[in-house]
């Protein structure tokens, strides 16, 4: 694809423009860009971080998760005429927080701020953050949504501005920094600081701010700067309706996620309200389908309860597939009538496996003479880490 020089125009602005041979000056600030479908944000988006970085030294780092819309090849199609802007692809994973945490990683640049690139954020706040983090009398610097003088208004949605307030006084908590928006996803810091930690982090969700100021061990010199935070410009958002499970997760993941893995712990949850489910389901079947009063009044008593306790363990493994696609496994969803079907089929499988794997031990392990609960409940976890091994490597692809 050719590149005409309105194309350079619209993208960088004159400001951007750079002379061939010039004398590069030191690399003073990259700004990491998580996207998700956000190809008609990329050019305008470059064009205001130049306007606002005049005689700053930058860069740009869009960390795209394979959007289907051409992010990817927008942000290098820019790239060969502007050197500033940089993409790292990624395909096979996703989420914010990770993204993220790679794109701070993959600079140069001494100091590192992320953003969103749907304009959500104004770029002109950066030389006033860059300038309290490089002074070295702050260690971060962040946008916040809530603090004096700044406003949601544009945003037009009060009702997610509830619950923003809400979990900014949960991650205060857990924390322990009072910030008035510690779930802001606008933030500038040192690369070091970042590095030094970057290994524990977790990666998990959307809040990346809150992952950083719960895993850094030191007290962090935090400024706040008022953000007036705008309504989304083109694209599509990263936060779906998974963003307060997410939240919660990552909460999890800084409390016990060093004791037992994040994900594990996740599907044994789901696997605990499929019996719920089970449980819910065998009761519908017993007292409303397959009443004494329906059809089904002539079969005996053991066969009724064998067709009833079936199907309900068929709703509960449907629904135990449909929680752990969406939750569990978001970062590698199935998506499609035909991919959700074979995903459904080898699911069962999986869980055909791993109910006979508990049996099994269980049944060993009563033969040996152990406890009757001891023997049920090691069952029931070396079922349960079965289910996981095969589900993640045969449903939802290697883990």
């Amino acid at each position: 694809m050719n590149i005409t020089s309105s194309d350079l125009a619209q993208a960088v602005g004159t400001a951007a423009q750079v002379r061939p041979g010039a004398r590069m000056a030191p690399l003073e600030l990259a700004v990491v860009l998580p996207t998700y479908n956000e190809r008609k944000n990329v050019a305008t988006m470059i064009e205001r971080l130049g306007k606002a970085l005049e005689g700053i030294s930058w860069e740009v780092i869009f960390v795209d998760d394979n959007s289907p819309d051409g992010t990817s090849e927008e942000a290098r199609r820019l790239s060969q005429v502007d050197p500033r802007v940089r993409c790292i692809q990624r395909i096979g994973r996703r989420g914010l927080a990770s993204a993220a945490i790679e794109g701070m990683c993959a600079t140069a640049a001494p100091i590192v701020a992320v953003m969103d690139a749907d304009h959500q954020h104004d770029p002109a706040l950066l030389p006033g953050m860059l300038q309290a983090v490089s002074s070295g009398e702050y260690d971060l610097a962040y946008a916040s949504r809530f603090a004096e003088g700044a406003s949601t208004e544009a945003w037009g949605r009060p009702d997610r501005v509830k619950v923003s307030g809400l979990a900014n006084r949960i991650a205060n908590k857990v924390t322990g920094v009072e910030l008035t928006d510690p779930m802001s996803g606008f933030f500038m810091l040192r690369t070091e600081t970042l590095r030094a930690d970057a290994h524990r982090l977790s990666g998990v969700g959307f809040k990346i701010l809150l992952d950083i100021l719960a895993t850094v061990d030191r007290p962090l010199k935090v400024k706040e700067f008022p953000l007036n935070f705008a309504a989304r410009a083109e694209g599509e958002s990263k936060l779906d309706q998974t963003v307060v499970f997410e939240f919660l997760v990552g909460l999890y993941d800084k409390w016990l996620g060093r004791i037992i893995p994040t994900r594990f712990a996740l599907f044994g949850t789901v696997g605990a309200l499929g019996v719920l489910v089970q449980l819910g389901a065998l009761w519908i079947m017993l007292h409303l389908v397959f009443s004494e009063r329906f059809v089904y009044g002539n079969w005996s008593e053991s066969a009724t309860f064998n067709v009833a306790n079936t199907l309900a363990a068929v709703v509960a493994m449907t629904f135990n597939f449909v929680l752990n696609n969406e939750l569990t496994y978001s970062d590698k969803r199935l998506r499609g009538f035909g991919p959700l079907m074979r995903g459904w089929a080898q699911f069962g499988v999986t869980c055909s496996l791993g109910l006979l794997t508990n049996v099994g031990a269980a049944a060993v392990l009563k033969t040996i003479g152990l406890h009757d609960v001891v023997a049920v409940v090691t069952g029931i976890i070396l079922g349960s880490v079965w289910n996981f091994a095969l589900s993640s490597k045969f449903v939802w692809g290697k883990y």
